[in-house]
């Protein structure tokens, strides 16, 4: 069975609502590839002009202490004890609000990671503000040995800055969900090759030789022949050079392009046309949690992915009707599957668990000999992980898992363990056995209420 099918949300769905709410709904492993193009921490507001085609939309780049959700720092300190004491430590570094705005980002990268197929991919795009952060922030959820490349893209641009060099560049972070990935290998053309597109040649690849094929252009409707500076091509003996990480000659949008919107941090098709060629093939999932004037979902369609877009403006809806409309193709030379955009203002249910099944965690006993008759009692998603975190703190490694026991009522067993025997800090002072048991008596009683 195709795998795509596992996911609970049709093709073409714009989400307005907030996107951490719609990531929670959407089904564990059915996304291919995520690319985000979040908020960058700039502490200021972002609004598209009067008179442009995104006019009334907008966005805050302002992240405040009271915007951090008790929740969200209980669900990181459970499922990502490293990440948890990451954030503590960002707490006293740099900017105050840099810990809000990344306890923003990592709860929600947490979900993305979840939904992405074991193939799948997420790219951050990002600039040297949070960078460093983001990336430390990502080895903790994806894992170190799963970041791929810090992509930079280079973009001429000129701004009147006296005391440094010109800030030309963004950054994208690349990281896949494991080692094996869905990764196709793309070429740079050369500058020959495409002032010969730009005439009406277009590249072709039969019986294992890659060809210049001419055609009229006057013949043809629409001329693709930007996008073959990206195109895959595993049968050449001699495609070209493989595309660096330094990307050079994708430009930024200028007040003249015809794609242009006025969104105020519009990136060009040709960037996420890279993006998607790159990591998806043909019909798989292409998510966005930040779409905006939905520049990923006109590029999903384009290369015929399926897509889905998440934003709290309703401008997003609007204008990737618009854009599908002028950029695309007339809804009416659409095949049937493919004319209608679903809007939804609820997140999704979902379907990969019964509704009477909820998300269970582990409620742990933590032992340390410096410590007799006391005991760390704590909520953690991987227990063995939770140790680690534990030992990394102690050059002997002393630290030892006692017992552990799963249960969808973690929050309220830890809680009614603390209250129940005498603690400290979480440490408990009891008997060994006692706490297992209040632990075990807890959760069976709770559950026939």
């Amino acid at each position: 069975m195709d795998s795509s099918a596992l996911c609970n949300v049709p093709n073409r769905t714009i989400f307005l609502h907030d996107n951490l709410e719609v990531l929670q709904g959407l089904n564990s492993g059915c996304i291919d590839l995520i690319y985000l193009d979040p908020p960058f921490n700039k502490n200021k507001k972002f609004t598209a002009p009067i008179g442009s085609s995104a006019e009334g939309a907008e966005f805050s780049d302002i992240f405040r202490e009271e915007d951090v959700k008790d929740d969200w720092l209980k669900t990181i300190k459970e499922d990502q004890p490293e990440l948890y004491q990451y954030l503590n430590g960002i707490k006293g570094v740099g900017k105050p609000y840099n810990f809000n705005y990344l306890a923003y980002m990592a709860i929600r990268l947490i979900e993305c990671h979840r939904m992405l197929k074991s193939t799948g991919s997420l790219y951050l795009h990002c600039d040297p503000t949070m960078s460093h952060y983001l990336k430390t922030t990502l080895d903790c959820i994806f894992g170190e040995e799963n970041f791929r490349n810090e992509i930079v893209w280079n973009y001429a641009k000129w701004s009147n800055v006296s005391n440094a060099f010109q800030a030309n560049h963004d950054l994208i972070m690349f990281y896949s969900k494991a080692k094996e990935t869905k990764f196709n290998r793309l070429y740079k053309i050369s500058d020959d090759k495409r002032k010969k597109l730009a005439k009406g040649y277009q590249i072709n690849v039969a019986n294992g030789v890659r060809q210049l094929i001419y055609y009229d252009p006057r013949k043809v409707k629409e001329v693709n022949a930007a996008r073959y500076d990206v195109l895959v091509d595993r049968t050449s003996a001699n495609p070209g050079s493989p595309m660096p990480d330094v990307w050079t000659d994708i430009n930024i949008l200028n007040s003249q392009a015809k794609e242009r919107t006025g969104y105020p941090t519009q990136k060009p098709l040709a960037l996420l046309d890279r993006v998607i060629n790159a990591s998806s093939n043909e019909g798989d999932i292409v998510l966005d949690p930040f779409c905006g004037c939905a520049t990923t979902c006109i590029a999903a369609e384009k290369v015929n992915r399926q897509w889905i877009g998440i934003d709290v403006s309703v401008k997003a809806y609007e204008l990737v009707k618009r854009r599908l409309d002028a950029e695309v193709a007339r809804p009416h030379e659409l095949p049937m599957e493919r004319q209608e955009v679903h809007l939804k203002t609820n997140p999704p249910h979902r379907t990969d668990i019964g509704a009477s099944v909820h998300e269970t965690k582990y409620v742990y006993i933590i032992s340390h000999p410096k410590y007799p008759d006391e005991y760390k009692v704590g909520i953690a998603k991987d227990v063995t992980s939770r140790l680690n975190a534990y030992q990394t703190s102690d050059p002997d490694r002393s630290y030892k898992l006692e017992f552990s026991h799963a249960t969808h009522l973690y929050r309220q067993t830890e809680a009614y363990i603390h209250e129940h025997f005498e603690n400290k800090h979480e440490w408990v002072t009891a008997d060994l056995e006692d706490i297992k048991r209040e632990i075990l008596n807890y959760s069976e009683e709770s559950a026939h209420v």
